[in-house]
Order: C-alpha cells, then structure tokens, then sequence
C-alpha cells in the first residue's frame, strides 16, 4: 500500500495543546466498524456504549521525565538530552557498563547533535545534578550517553527530580507543573515510557466507577511507549516500515481474563494503539492466546493484519501516514477511518495526545 493513503489534510489549530478541563468529559467520535455509521458522542456515554462483560484493557506504564536540559562542560553551551532506551550491558574500556543504580548507559537524541560527539561531557542541573559523556553515535541523530551522579545517588531519583515531562513535538509550548499529573493516565503504575499511552488519557475515576457498575471488567497490562511512536513511515510502500520494539509485560491474572473472555466469546476492547499493540504480539507468539510474562512488541500492523485478541478500540486522533492511523485502519478498514477523520476534521474534533477520543466498536 501506498503511504499516500493515509494521508489527510488537518488545519493547525485543530492540534490540541492542552488537556481537557478534566478528564472523562471530552468528546467522543463513535465508528460502527460493521457499517462505518458514525455517532457524535461524549465520554461520559461510554459506560452506554459498552456492553456487560467487555472486557476493557489499560495499559499502566508510567511516563518519566526523560527530557533533561543542561550545559555542555566546560563550555556552558546549552544541551539537551531526550532518554529514549536504557541500554542494559555491555562493555567499554573501563570493562562492564550499565549496571548499577548511580551509573546508567542510555540511548538518547541530543541536540546540538552535530556538535556532541564522542568524548563530549555535560552536566544537568536544578535539585539534584547528573553528568554525562558521550559515547558512540547511532542513527537518526542518536547517541549512546553514559549518565553518573558524583554522590552515587540513584539515576532515576536525579532524573525524576530535573528532568521534564517529554511532551510530544507536536504540542509547541514548554512543558508545566501541571503536564506531571495530566500526561499520565489513572492507571500509571510502571515506570518506563517516554510518551503517554495517550488514550487512557480519557478516563477518570467516576468514568471507571461507572463501567463497573455496567458489569464491564478492566485488565491492567504493561507496554512502555517509546520514542518510535512518533516516528516517521519513511519509505512510499507501508510494507517497506519497521517499528521500533517496546517491551511489554502481562501478568497472570490480566492473561487469565482476557483468555477466558476469549474461550466465552466476549468482546475485549483496548484502550489505544499501544495496549493494541502488546495484545496482539503476545498472541501471535501463543496461538492466539496469551501466555503471562514478559516480551518485546515488533510488531507493524496495518490492513491487511488480522487481530485475533481486540474487538472494540479507543483511541485518539493521529498523525497523517503514521504508523498509529495505519494500525487502527488495520482493524475497521481504510476506507471507514479516513472517512471519519474527514468527519472529525469538519466537525472540530481536538487531534493527538491531548485531544478527543475515538470508538470503535
């Protein structure tokens, strides 16, 4: 397929650069994925919208504060350092790297990147302060940075104390205070992510309580969203794209629920592309059950994909040719999304992270 496909024109200021006043009463564009009717409802309808034993799945990964600004040493310059991947082993000159809790390796974009490179050292500060040294170079502007603090206090603690929430590129305007609480989801529980798992977004507690009371049962699993679901499809034919892995967990119990739904013939929906994503990995690996443990999701899905866990999705609006848009057409067909974003364009809907949801059912 042509990337062209899934391309759709999307005025400016239709990006949402805030969150909704509160969550779980924002806007709610529905897809009847049989017919391709679409209904303009609110959050607050979607205890209505789903039926008893559903099976709704959420993803609880915890997004870090993986942006950290600071100055290159000794020259003041300044430095930033987005942290995409933590790198578990390996080896240098100095022997074993990677290993401790006040020594971490880590795979990140820097900026100016042309100017670090290897040898080059850096200093973040505010409550606490982390050095770094640059390492190697990798693709697409990527280094390898080894991070230490001069007292041996733990990485992530300096870490979670200067870095900054890494709003998507999308949203033009630094981030606050208040991005800690709003870009992360109720169920944020494993530390991990560097973008939201932005469809979770959407749900509040008295949303839960209510879905509850309908008799829908939630299931927790685990995805840690990289940097990769923002990334480009680069090449014309969408066959030709490879998606970055994202490590994944699914616990016991979670695997228990969503296979005995299964086995009854119950529908599970998943909220968002990333629980989307874990779901159907771990199935493929299984014969279309899930198995608990641990595992990395490399899979690309796009139509043609048959799913054989998901049979209802929430999701947000995403980026035209994205590899997010090609997912979701994968499960209620081209033809019918792009339809209804043309659709939510005209009707004013909020696109991306921090915009309106979407159902399809």
């Amino acid at each position: 397929m042509d990337v062209r496909e899934f391309d759709f024109d999307l005025p400016a200021e239709l990006i949402a650069q805030e969150p909704a006043a509160e969550r779980g009463v924002g806007r709610l564009l529905y897809l009847h994925r049989n017919t391709g009717e679409i209904e303009h409802k609110s959050l607050v309808d979607l205890p209505e919208l789903l039926r008893e034993g559903d099976v709704l799945v959420v993803n609880n990964t915890r997004v870090f504060p993986a942006r950290l600004l600071g100055r290159r040493a000794p020259s003041g310059g300044a430095v930033e350092c987005l942290l995409l991947v933590r790198l578990p082993g390996g080896t240098d000159h100095a022997g074993t790297w990677g290993t401790s809790d006040s020594e971490q390796w880590w795979e990140a974009l820097v900026h100016p990147g042309q100017r670090l490179g290897p040898g080059a050292m850096v200093v973040f500060e505010g409550d606490r302060t982390l050095h770094g040294e640059i390492l190697e170079r990798r693709f697409h502007g990527r280094r390898v940075i080894r991070l230490w603090t001069a007292d041996g206090s733990p990485i992530d603690e300096a870490v979670d104390a200067i870095g900054h929430v890494p709003l998507p590129p999308y949203i033009k305007r630094p981030d606050r205070g208040d991005d800690r609480d709003r870009y992360q989801t109720i169920f944020a529980r494993h530390r991990g992510s560097v973008a939201a798992p932005t469809a979770g977004l959407h749900l509040s507690g008295a949303l839960m309580a209510a879905l509850e009371a309908r008799g829908v049962q939630t299931v927790e699993i685990t995805l840690h969203v990289g940097y990769g679901t923002f990334q480009p499809v680069r090449v014309e034919r969408i066959e030709d794209h490879r998606v970055e892995p994202e490590r994944y967990e699914i616990s016991e119990t979670a695997a228990a629920h969503i296979n005995f739904a299964l086995d009854e013939a119950r529908r599970v929906v998943a909220v968002g592309t990333t629980t989307t994503r874990a779901l159907e990995a771990a199935a493929r690996t299984n014969d279309g059950r899930l198995a608990a443990g641990a595992g990395e999701a490399t899979l690309f899905i796009y139509p043609g994909f048959e799913l054989r866990v998901v049979g209802g999705l929430m999701t947000n609006f995403h980026l035209p040719r994205s590899s997010l848009l090609m997912l979701v057409s994968a499960f209620a067909g081209r033809e019918r999304v792009m339809a209804a974003y043309a659709v939510a364009v005209a009707a004013r809907y909020r696109f991306y992270s921090y915009g309106d949801a979407m159902l399809v059912l």
